[in-house]
């Protein structure tokens, strides 16, 4: 008997879901708003101005070529300048550490000026956060009015 009594107690109410019911049975101009928003929703498309993948596959070719024909010199005589970075006037190598020496197969390209994988992408990398800046600020509104 007190199974009974139990299962009786907790038998599932739904009066609150129909209670939601008859509130816009009540007020027919909220919920046809709400119906009318829910379609709108669904109909509208957002469309990029810009085609993302031709952008960043632009500006990453540019920023190779940039890198490859224009400023590779540049950098190449800075690091040069720069030198290998010693301790008490001399190398890390010369001091005796072994590891301190390049990595030198890494660094070899069968490019004649010797343009290598590190270069690829850093230069790549440059281009993507080049083109990823530009598809942010044309997506949000910003014309930066560069041409005219």
């Amino acid at each position: 008997m007190a199974t009974m009594s139990s299962t009786a107690m907790f038998r599932p109410s739904f009066q609150s879901v129909r209670s939601c019911t008859k509130t816009s049975a009540m007020y027919p101009s909220l919920s046809m708003i709400s119906r009318r928003s829910s379609s709108r929703r669904r109909s509208m498309a957002i469309k990029a101005e810009l085609n993302p993948s031709l952008v960043i596959s632009l500006s990453t070719g540019l920023s190779l070529f940039l890198g490859r024909f224009v400023f590779f010199n540049f950098q190449r005589e800075n690091v040069a300048k720069q030198g290998l970075p010693e301790q008490n006037g001399s190398t890390h190598f010369e001091a005796g550490d072994v590891r301190a020496k390049e990595y030198v197969s890494l660094l070899k390209s069968n490019d004649p000026v010797g343009f290598n994988i590190v270069d690829v992408l850093a230069w790549g990398s440059i281009g993507h956060i080049v083109a990823y800046y530009i598809l942010a600020t044309a997506s949000n509104g910003y014309d930066p009015n560069f041409f005219g």
